[in-house]
């Protein structure tokens, strides 16, 4: 109990950082944003302590099959990070800044063609829009699909290699898919698989849908996202983030629908020998 507690409250620390780390390096904001973030990562950092001290969670999920969460808490803060160290870069000769910067180039310049999520994102700024502001916006979006599409590689190749989440202990559906009843609405296997399979569907239509979105959202509070850095940053995090997630929980129950499929098997051809056993 001791030690599942402190590792509640750590990862609560560790979530307040990165909501509040935007915050932290972009310098310039008013009081009535650092209270917004300091609320807002208070009430997710209890949020996930409460979740993670509990013997059984109700929204976190894959909490005992690490290290799924903790590829998409790194590629959040990665992704924040990065974001407002190019945001806060102008005249910056640091090394990282310029690494970054070219990095986001790079890979922005890559992904402008036709359709493409990026290209959507740079339709939706304003008329009039200051190039140098484009630019940057472009560099931030880059550097947000390279982060993100390097941390869904690398939780494939876990998958692959590692054989997740095999640990040497039975997968416990309840704790780790609390949102998911397995009792309900048919066969698991054909339930598992057809959610794996809307969720990387989602996550594949929500980088083209979401700029909209954020586009609608602010013109409806009468809020410039352009205006705003930590706006901008929070806003091109959430556009790579929230498909990223889409992705990851698809691959984690395609996988889980295998290994279900596979112990069936077993199972399966156990009982035959059992039975050619006893017939002989």
């Amino acid at each position: 109990m001791v030690s599942q507690f402190i590792g509640a409250v750590l990862r609560a620390v560790v979530v307040l950082i990165v909501i509040a780390t935007p915050a932290l390096l972009i310098p310039g904001a008013d009081p009535e944003s650092a209270q917004v973030v300091t609320l807002v990562g208070l009430i997710t950092a209890i949020f996930v302590a409460v979740e993670y001290n509990a013997s059984y969670p109700a929204l976190i999920e894959f909490r005992d099959a690490p290290p799924f969460n903790r590829v998409r808490i790194i590629a959040a803060f990665l992704t924040l990070f990065g974001l407002s160290v190019i945001m806060t870069a102008a005249g910056s000769q640091s090394t990282l800044a310029l690494v970054l910067t070219a990095l986001g180039l790079l890979v922005g310049r890559a992904l402008e063609f036709p359709y493409s999520p990026l290209t959507l994102v740079l339709e939706t700024l304003p008329e009039g829009t200051d190039i140098m502001l484009v630019t940057k916006i472009q560099i931030m979006a880059g550097l947000a699909c390279f982060i993100s599409l390097l941390s869904l590689c690398i939780f494939a190749i876990l998958i692959r290699l590692q054989h997740w989440p095999n640990r040497g202990s039975a997968f416990n559906v309840w704790i780790n898919l609390p949102t998911f009843d397995p009792t309900t609405g048919g066969d698991v296997v054909t339930r598992l698989i057809r959610d794996s399979r809307v969720n990387v569907i989602l996550g594949l239509t929500l980088p083209f849908i979401l700029p909209a979105m954020l586009v609608l959202t602010a013109n409806h509070f009468e809020v410039s996202i352009t205006t705003s850095p930590q706006t901008l940053v929070w806003s091109i995090t959430l556009w790579m983030f929230l498909p990223l997630s889409l992705f990851m929980r698809g691959l984690a129950m395609g996988r889980i629908a295998d290994m279900i499929r596979a112990r069936r098997a077993r199972l399966v051809a156990g009982l035959d020998h059992d039975r050619q056993a006893s017939l002989a």
